[in-house]
């Protein structure tokens, strides 16, 4: 898409994940999305009853009042608790279909790293999701030689943009690992995030 194009039709992205806790990583992705692809705006959803997820989740008070600490640095990025409202499992195509009502005039751009892409073609209605939002895939710097980290077959429609991230070895289950372990976290958490967890004493061993 060309750079007038862009001007004449607004991007806002959709970025959505458990956010349990949401982490450094979490916080780049979104700041290069903004930047990348040229988003007027980017709502950020922490995900309700996720149905791929094998574990609780956890209470979804705690994990909005995170998402909100993480991302309020990230121009252009908007919290928005709509799925943790919704009853029964949430979809992405769901959420997609709500902000095509609210916004029909402009591109909805879906914001997924590549594993999540990977998985994609599973998820529900996979084939309408190319066509109620371009999709977005963060693709962390690697050696040139190194394989693509995922097929992009699986892609409904084909057709994508790329976000690039530096390589960042950080992942929530590492982050609740190191806190029930009491080991220091505050490289891999944004400073709010981190002090929330302590007052709140979240992820401790039962």
């Amino acid at each position: 898409m060309s750079g007038a194009a862009r001007l004449a039709r607004r991007r806002i992205g959709m970025f959505g994940g458990a956010f349990d806790p949401p982490h450094c990583a979490h916080v780049a992705l979104a700041r290069a999305a903004v930047e990348q692809l040229g988003l007027v705006e980017l709502r950020v959803f922490p995900t309700g009853q996720a149905w791929h997820k094998a574990r609780a989740l956890s209470d979804n008070a705690h994990r909005l009042a995170m998402s909100a600490l993480a991302f309020a640095a990230v121009p252009r990025a908007v919290v928005d608790g709509r799925e943790l409202r919704r009853s029964g499992p949430t979809y992405t195509v769901d959420t997609l279909r709500e902000l095509r009502q609210e916004y029909p005039d402009a591109e909805l751009v879906l914001v997924i790293g590549a594993d999540q892409a990977e998985a994609l073609h599973g998820w529900r209605e996979s084939a309408e999701i190319p066509r109620l939002a371009t999709i977005a895939i963060a693709e962390r710097a690697r050696p040139a030689q190194a394989p693509i980290p995922f097929d992009a077959s699986h892609v409904p429609g084909g057709h994508w943009e790329a976000v690039e991230l530096p390589p960042m070895p950080v992942s929530a289950t590492e982050v609740r690992r190191r806190v029930a372990a009491a080991e220091d976290i505050a490289h891999l958490v944004p400073d709010g995030v981190a002090r929330y967890i302590e007052q709140h004493h979240l992820y401790l061993p039962t």
